[in-house]
């Protein structure tokens, strides 16, 4: 995956079917006010092709090879789901493991959270979650 120069706001006005990528990118925004906010894009964990918005630059360690450039928070919309990547761990264990159990109805995995909507999120965990990742986790 790469950083892109593509407008993030021109992305979100063309795949936010149904309003929850503009709510979460809203609170995203609110919680990490001088974070970067770029589009990334290509192949993805899994290997399929992907569009993701990332929240606050970092630079990731990796077991065996370079360090690579990353984001702190991802959002993306899926085919039938929307996505939350949580790159911040504390004590081994992912954030989103931490947080996404009490966030509503979604599919936890390693470092994911996966919804159907919004609106079916707790925002206020959300929100706790992304202060927590911004406090362990260095980013610009």
């Amino acid at each position: 995956m790469e950083r892109t120069e593509e407008s993030v706001d021109e992305f979100l006005r063309a795949h936010d079917i149904d309003g929850s990528l503009s709510l979460l990118d809203s609170a995203l925004r609110e919680e990490l006010p001088d974070a970067s906010r770029a589009l990334w894009r290509g192949v993805f964990w899994g290997g399929t092709e992907q569009a993701i918005i990332g929240y606050g630059d970092i630079v990731q360690p990796r077991p065996r090879g370079k360090d690579v450039e990353w984001f702190l928070i991802g959002l993306a919309r899926q085919k039938d789901y929307v996505s939350l990547y949580v790159n911040a761990a504390e004590g081994g264990q992912y954030l989103a493991k931490v947080y996404g159990k009490d966030m509503g109805a979604s599919k936890v995995g390693s470092a994911s959270i996966s919804f159907r909507a919004a609106d079916g999120l707790d925002f206020t965990v959300l929100r706790v979650m992304v202060r927590h990742a911004a406090r362990i986790q260095a980013y610009r």
